[in-house]
């Protein structure tokens, strides 16, 4: 399925995740604060800039390099996983598909050196899948500056971010067409940062409200044509929606893992509890679900490195909804094996479940997905 240098680049991972991670994956969950130690690692790394290109002083990589990369480190760590590739559908996606020569060597060099944390804000307190309701203004100043003013909310990185991809109305109708995209300086006067959420799972990945007030910011921060943000950004989430089934594939295969090793350990009626057929077809199901997925994802990110998008919008929403329904089995299924123990905090699997839940929401529900998928079919 992998190249020899795809091979390599995933050992290279999966030894980080199991040397580096994996024993502050708890800390993490419990603590609930920003990774800094992780991401400073990473950035050395170049798994926070992933898809930096080589000319641009990034590593050069693809979809499958960041599913890879992805999947390794959600075995350990959703929040890790989410971390890794952080600077795609932020920064390096937009600028790459719809942003001008002159703002690409401004951006993706400082993307490139790793030191660089990005958001992207498009949801609001009552615009989630609904992105054209969103009440955000961005209004003309003169011929070089729009002035920003809004909320955004459930903004991932959002407090801790050096850039954050900010989606406003330019005109006033409700049209698709009425939104644009800009890059902002956090830095900014105006831009604040509110309340942090307090989330059931992927805790250590800080989702924060955001306020823009009376916010000015060049013209030259808007991403395209004015009003063409929300159609241009739509290809860029597709581009990115398989990488949360990445981290997805990574969480079914560590919850797995864990409860096969744990089933070949705990005895009960002076055998060990893998040997009952029961288990052993509860855990063949696991595993058969999980390589189905796996086998899935990596068709479709060959497909898109390929560079044929002639299904990107169909496909992408069959890598994210797969995926994430089948780690969100799987790691259930995985704590039943385990009774109690599954259902404690030492060990990994319940933290794994409730991470698990939140992929089948973000980026687009995993019943948007299925709305994507019909429509395309019956077009």
């Amino acid at each position: 399925m992998f190249t020899d240098e795809q091979v390599a680049f995933r050992d290279m991972v999966r030894k980080v995740s199991e040397q580096e991670v994996a024993p502050i994956a708890a800390k993490i969950d419990d603590e609930d604060e920003f990774p800094h130690e992780l991401a400073e690692l990473f950035g050395e790394l170049g798994l926070l800039q992933l898809w930096v290109p080589e000319e641009y002083g990034g590593p050069g990589g693809d979809l499958t390099t960041v599913c890879i990369a992805k999947e390794e480190l959600g075995k350990v760590s959703l929040t890790a996983s989410a971390l890794c590739g952080n600077n795609s559908i932020g920064l390096i996606l937009p600028l790459l598909h719809i942003g001008t020569e002159e703002q690409k060597r401004k951006y993706l060099p400082q993307s490139g050196a790793g030191k660089v944390i990005t958001a992207v804000a498009m949801t609001e307190p009552q615009t989630g899948s609904d992105v054209r309701s969103m009440r955000t203004t961005a209004k003309r100043q003169g011929n070089d500056s729009y002035v920003i003013n809004g909320q955004k909310t459930w903004i991932t990185w959002g407090g801790h971010a050096d850039y954050v991809l900010v989606f406003a109305k330019t005109s006033e109708d409700d049209a698709s067409d009425s939104i644009s995209a800009f890059i902002v300086d956090t830095k900014t006067p105006g831009f604040k940062v509110g309340r942090k959420e307090r989330k059931m799972g992927r805790n250590g990945a800080p989702n924060h409200e955001l306020f823009f007030e009376d916010m000015v910011v060049p013209a030259d921060c808007m991403l395209g044509e004015e009003g063409s943000g929300f159609k241009s950004c739509m290809k860029i989430l597709d581009l990115n929606r398989p990488t949360i089934g990445g981290s997805s594939l990574g969480l079914a295969q560590g919850a797995l893992d864990c409860a096969v090793a744990f089933c070949k350990e705990r005895k009960q009626f002076g055998r060990p509890v893998a040997h009952f057929q029961g288990m052993q077809f509860k855990l063949a199901d696991m595993a058969m679900k999980t390589e189905a997925a796996r086998a899935l994802l990596y068709s479709i990110c060959a497909e898109i490195d390929s560079g044929d998008h002639s299904r990107l919008a169909m496909i992408a929403a069959m890598a994210k909804c797969y995926v994430t329904d089948v780690a969100m089995e799987v790691t259930t299924e995985a704590v039943q094996a385990m009774g109690s123990a599954g259902y404690s905090k030492d060990y990994p699997v319940e933290r794994m479940m409730r991470d698990a839940k939140l992929n089948q929401i973000i980026e687009g529900t995993n019943e948007i997905q299925r709305m994507i998928i019909g429509r395309r079919l019956v077009a």
